[in-house]
């Protein structure tokens, strides 16, 4: 039994660190790309966001490498300097992306919502499956061997791995309107920047 959940865990945990990796490299390689509209990451979604009707979105820049997201509780669309100043694909397309989130919250996308309404449970989790194992070292806690204690800790990894899967078609549906959106507008030219 306890094979099989370091078998799990460590298995998530190459996926996840697989997945990071790809879209750096995905990043990197349109970070050499540039765009030929001529427009910044902050300038696209500006467009964008007035397309769609939506006129209550804060536009923000952000120091830091891939850190980009929108907020849906403050209404804030946060690119990192590189996108929000960038003229390249990827900072048009890490803007639209981040439009695209803005887009599903205005039309209540259901995803979004079970995302948004995971939040403090998901925070909750992480904060267990962090301190957890600390508290259990150096006070004699548990310790691995309780039961009790994988319980709790299984328990706090499952709240985090069903968040992430909620998470998924909200990143999806996000990347489909982007790539729909960028050529539309005439962002970039689809075969040569897409």
């Amino acid at each position: 039994m306890n094979a099989l959940w370091l078998l799990t865990f460590f298995g998530t945990m190459a996926l996840s660190l697989w997945a990071a990796a790809r879209v750096k490299i995905a990043y990197a390689k349109g970070s050499q790309v540039p765009a030929s509209s001529g427009f910044t990451g902050a300038e696209a979604a500006a467009r964008i966001l007035d397309a769609a009707g939506i006129r209550d979105v804060e536009i923000v820049e952000q120091d830091g490498l891939l850190g980009d997201h929108y907020d849906p509780m403050h209404k804030r669309l946060v690119l990192s300097s590189e996108n929000f100043h960038g003229h390249s694909a990827a900072a048009l397309g890490v803007a639209a992306h981040e439009c695209g989130h803005a887009i599903q919250h205005k039309i209540a996308y259901a995803p979004l919502q079970w995302r948004m309404a995971s939040v403090g449970a998901t925070t909750f989790a992480s904060q267990i499956v962090t301190w957890l194992p600390l508290l259990g070292f150096f006070s004699g806690f548990g310790g691995f061997h309780s039961q009790t204690y994988l319980m709790i800790m299984v328990a706090g990894w499952g709240v985090i791995m069903l968040f992430n899967l909620v998470t998924l078609p909200v990143e999806f549906d996000a990347s489909r309107r982007a790539l729909q959106i960028l050529p539309k507008m005439k962002f970039i030219e689809p075969g040569t920047e897409l």
